[in-house]
């Protein structure tokens, strides 16, 4: 059996016989979620759409001595979202957490070479994997009159070369305040973490996977406008001047999604960098 799964939680067992959902979970930000939750207590379901890197995170959990299974699907799809919550309420009777992990940027370049393909697999990779597995999780939180989620924005909303990828995450931001003050009174809370650049040691399945689009040639200008943006703004936007750990970031998600965070609800917490929106 193994001895720790992130030492970071010191001995924490905020999440002792609680179900906790983490999307995105085989690698990057949510395996190291996964490891920080089940480290705590939960028991843990995977939704991810690559079955090699989630069912290794799975097993490291059950080595571990947790309870941990895997539902593939891709969660930009609504009827995949609602399996995912089915399955878990049907492998372990409830859902406590919700933690909305999936997404990520997949191009770097600046608006006017995307294509629409382009756009339209990044707004549903970041944007409707969440919308659709919150409200895919709801009916079970109400029902239990209570339960969190936490969705993840970025820092990126206010930067440059990334715009469908931006737009996506600060809907994620929408999504969190608007939801947040619908269900407070049901017991449900709704809160974001918008973290800064990250390191992802583990990860292995590429941003683009599943994603067949054109991807246009970028004119030389362009490069080297985008490797002059890079070192000007490289780490200067992080007061640390270095990019987070991803266990880092997952310590931020498992303060949310705890009850130690009982009191908050609506809310962004930045996690590496200064105010991630401007409103």
């Amino acid at each position: 059996m193994a001895d720790v799964l992130d030492p970071r939680a010191a001995g924490g067992r905020r999440f002792e016989g609680k179900v906790c959902v983490v999307t995105g979970g085989g690698q990057g930000i949510g395996s190291a979620t996964v490891r920080r939750m089940a480290q705590e207590g939960a028991s843990i379901v995977i939704g991810d759409m690559v079955e090699a890197t989630s069912q290794k995170v799975c097993q490291e959990v059950r080595d571990f001595g947790g309870r941990c299974i895997v539902a593939l699907g891709e969660l930009s799809k609504w009827e995949n979202a609602q399996a995912l919550m089915a399955r878990a309420h049907e492998e372990f009777g409830r859902i406590d957490v919700l933690a909305n992990v999936a997404g990520g940027t997949i191009w770097f370049q600046s608006f006017q070479y995307y294509t629409p393909e382009q756009i339209e697999a990044e707004i549903n990779k970041s944007f409707w994997t969440a919308m659709w597995c919150c409200r895919a999780v709801l009916p079970y939180m109400i029902e239990q009159k209570c339960g969190s989620i936490v969705n993840i924005a970025t820092h990126a909303v206010t930067g440059a070369f990334r715009v469908p990828y931006a737009a996506a995450k600060a809907g994620q931001i929408g999504l969190t305040s608007s939801l947040a003050r619908e269900v407070a009174h049901l017991g449900v809370r709704v809160n974001c973490v918008a973290p800064s650049g990250s390191l992802a040691e583990d990860r292995v399945t590429p941003r683009d996977y599943g994603i067949e689009v054109d991807i246009p040639t970028l004119p030389q200008e362009e490069l080297d406008y985008q490797e002059r943006y890079r070192q000007e703004t490289r780490l200067v936007e992080i007061p640390m001047g270095r990019r987070g750990e991803a266990a880092e970031q997952a310590a931020a998600i498992a303060f949310l999604a705890s009850d130690d965070a009982s009191y908050i609800t609506g809310q962004v917490l930045p996690v590496g960098g200064g105010q991630p929106y401007p409103f």
